[in-house]
């Protein structure tokens, strides 16, 4: 995907939605206002906020030393992390479907791996983020990495996906918009992926934490 373009509103809401979709950050992306928004009388004549977002040449795909690289880096914290915690677990990278996985696996009949999976994720994904700060400060590069606990992300991302798709047909068919239930930031981000691979349709962020969520729309002519 060499850019997408966005609209809502405000400037800053277009923005955001891009960037979301793309995952990368403000600081990662190459922007420009195609559109700033337009108010109309009595609402007649109004324009939205469009907005093309690219990522930098610098922020492109990495080669897979670097994603070797990283999974290196990743694996071994977890696994000093883990062995802190006393909690007996192998860590080890896995690149399935174009994605680099660091898996976490307990031993067997080991019930500790729900505490590391947490309420909806909730602890796995702070270990995300761990991964993703310690990566970028040792590499200077985006993460691209997933934790994984015992294929927890890999079955959560295999029902997002499909709960996209089904949905984005929908709207193919009715014209109606469609909001998904509230999602976080990861979850959000495998959602929009799923989405831009369905002609008619697309998709945006709506609402704040805790409660944002993605709504599937007819795609318009400003972002088609």
């Amino acid at each position: 995907m060499n850019h997408i373009e966005k609209s809502a509103a405000s400037v800053e809401e277009a923005l955001e939605a891009a960037l979301e979709e793309l995952g990368i950050s403000e600081q990662e992306a190459d922007i420009e206002i195609v559109q700033e928004p337009k108010g109309g009388l009595l609402g007649l004549g109004s324009k939205e906020a469009v907005v093309r977002v690219r990522p930098k040449r610098d922020s492109s795909e990495p080669s897979q030393d670097e994603v070797d690289e990283q999974a290196d880096l990743a694996t071994e914290f977890l696994q000093d992390l883990l062995d802190k915690m006393g909690i007996d677990a192998d860590v080890e990278p896995h690149f399935v479907d174009g994605i680099m996985y660091v898996e976490i696996w307990g031993a067997e009949g080991d019930d500790e791996m729900g505490i590391l999976i947490g309420r909806h994720g909730s602890v796995i994904d702070g270990l995300q983020e761990l991964v993703r700060v310690m990566v970028g400060h040792r590499t200077d590069s985006r993460c691209r990495l997933v934790v994984d606990v015992e294929d927890y992300q890999k079955r959560r991302r295999s029902r997002l996906v499909s709960k996209a798709k089904d949905t984005a047909r929908r709207v193919q068919k009715s014209g109606r918009d469609e909001a998904l239930e509230p999602m976080n930031a990861f979850e959000r981000k495998i959602v929009h992926d799923a989405i831009s691979s369905i002609g008619g349709v697309e998709s945006e962020s709506e609402g704040a934490d805790p409660e944002r969520r993605v709504v599937v729309k007819k795609r318009s002519s400003a972002s088609a």
